[in-house]
This record gives C-alpha cells, sequence and structure tokens, in this order.
C-alpha cells in the first residue's frame, strides 16, 4: 500500500517534523514528490526545518509549517482538515514524542505529559486523520513511531515505556480495524534502534560509535514500507536485527514460561539470557 500511496501522491504529513527522525523522513518524502506538512511546537524550529525539506521538493511539491501539539484532540482535528484543504493526504507519520524520566512511583507529572504527548498524540493523529482518509477511498499509509521499550520494556523509564507499548498495541488494531474494513489504507508501526536525534545530542554532544543517524533509519524504515512489512525494528551499529529478534522472543517467553517479570534484568537468568542471546 505504501507504494501505491507515494505513486498516487499527495500530501506527507509528519508530527515532530522539526528535527531528527521526523525530519530526515519529511525530506525523504519530498524527494518522493509528496509536498510536506511540518508539524512541531516550536515555530522556530519548523522554519528552519521547512527550508532544509524545501531543497529536496520536486516539481510543483510544497512544504507547509503547522504548529501544533498533538497531544490537544481539537489542534489536531483542526490540522487535520487543514491537511484536507490543501490535498490527499497519502502519508501521516505520527512520529512526535518527548522523553523525560519516570519512575514506577512518583513523578506523576511526568507520567501524563508522557502519556498525553507519546501515546495521545498518535491516538488524536488517527482518530483526526482516518475517517477523511478512509472517505477519500485513495491508497495511503500511516506510520506510528514507537520504540523497542514499548516491546522489551527494559528498566529505566517505566512511563516511557507504557506509552509507546500502547502505541504497538493501538497501531496493531488500527491496521486490523483498516483491514476489517477493506480500506486502500495501511499502518505500520516504526520502531528506531539507538538514532542520533537531536533529543540524545542535549547530553550527549558527539554521536557515539553505536548510534545511526536520523537518515540511516529513515532509511531502513523506507526499505521496508516497500515490502509493506508492517513491524519494522530498526538495528543500529550494535544491535543486529538477528539480536533484536531473539530480545523481543525472550520478553515473550517470560509470559510463556511463567518466568520473573524482567526475566532479562533478573540476577537468577542473566547467564541463561546471555546464551540466548548468542545463539
Amino acid at each position: 500500500m505504501f507504494k501505491d500511496a507515494i505513486e498516487t501522491g499527495g500530501l506527507a504529513v509528519v508530527t515532530g517534523g522539526a528535527s531528527g527522525v521526523g525530519l530526515a523522513a519529511a525530506k525523504a518524502f519530498a524527494r518522493q514528490g509528496l509536498s510536506v506538512v511540518l508539524v512541531d511546537t516550536n515555530a522556530d524550529a519548523l522554519e528552519d526545518a521547512a527550508r532544509a525539506v524545501e531543497a529536496h521538493t520536486q516539481g510543483s511539491a510544497k512544504v507547509i509549517t503547522a504548529k501544533t501539539d498533538v497531544s490537544d484532540a481539537a489542534s489536531m482535528a483542526h490540522l487535520a482538515q487543514t491537511a484536507q484543504d490543501l490535498g490527499p493526504v497519502a502519508v501521516l507519520m505520527n512520529n512526535a514524542g518527548i522523553a523525560v524520566p519516570t519512575e514506577s512511583w512518583g513523578k506523576s507529572e511526568n507520567w501524563r505529559r508522557l502519556i498525553d504527548v507519546n501515546l495521545f498524540g498518535v491516538v488524536n493523529g488517527v482518530h483526526a486523520f482516518v475517517p477523511l482518509m478512509i472517505e477519500a477511498n485513495r491508497p495511503a499509509a500511516i506510520i506510528n513511531t514507537g520504540s523497542k521499550q514499548g516491546i522489551t520494556t527494559p528498566p529505566g523509564n517505566p512511563g516511557y515505556n507504557v506509552s509507546k507499548a500502547g502505541v504497538k498495541v493501538l497501531t496493531e488494531m488500527l491496521a486490523h480495524d483498516l483491514r476489517a474494513a477493506d480500506a486502500p489504507i495501511s499502518a505500520h508501526l516504526f520502531v528506531p534502534g539507538f538514532t542520533y536525534t537531536g533529543m540524545i545530542a542535549s547530553f550527549l554532544p558527539d554521536k557515539p560509535p553505536a548510534a545511526w543517524t536520523s537518515e540511516q533509519a529513515v532509511s531502513y524504515l523506507f526499505e521496508r514500507l516497500e515490502r509493506d512489512d508492517f513491524y519494522i525494528l530498526c538495528p543500529d551499529n550494535e544491535v543486529s536485527e538477528e539480536i533484536d529478534q531473539r530480545r523481543v522472543a525472550w520478553a515473550a517467553q517470560d509470559v510463556v514460561e511463567n518466568r520473573p517479570a524482567l526475566s532479562r534484568w533478573h540476577p537468577d537468568y542473566a547467564d541463561a539470557f546471555k546464551r540466548f542471546e548468542g545463539g
């Protein structure tokens, strides 16, 4: 469906589009001939991003900026209507996200911020755009940006893990429901690996050797979209596709084998996991 959406043309709407993976994706969509709607909360960053994306546009394609808070349902509904007035939406990329520290108990305000942006930002995007995309009855694709932390749920930031686990489940249900409705729209779960974005640069001024660039992650995304894959887990310079598969399998087997929660990080299972991960 993604290839059909690109060939049919129209708009690519990218939230969190002013930097990082969102900006890299916006440039890639522009190179494919789509007009791009860049969505973010930082007006100055949006203008800089628009100039960067314009350098990649083809033909009569345009770049439009929209300062929008994805956590606000009314703002997202307004964005969807604005986009529809500009032209048909070929791609919706719900990519906006934040990372703030949380604990299993405490820091409740950070929990709310994470859920509001990372999860409800995607929910609001789906609710605002999907009815209009179904009504248009043309090939389209929806890409939701998740995280490996929403799949294997490592210790350290439970609020972030919960928000991204929600994105995973939402996207799975969306794909099923679009299929059941016989809509010409595909859904995809995009899961970057360790990627050097502006958020990481704020505390790591130099790119770590293990990290991919945003451009590498987006190149891998497009490669997998061309195959119509739903689950798109990106490797990086340290974690291969095979290691990702083993980590996900181990996490699932915690349930099947009734092991302690997050046994990958349990001292009694450390050696067993190391052997399993190594194949």
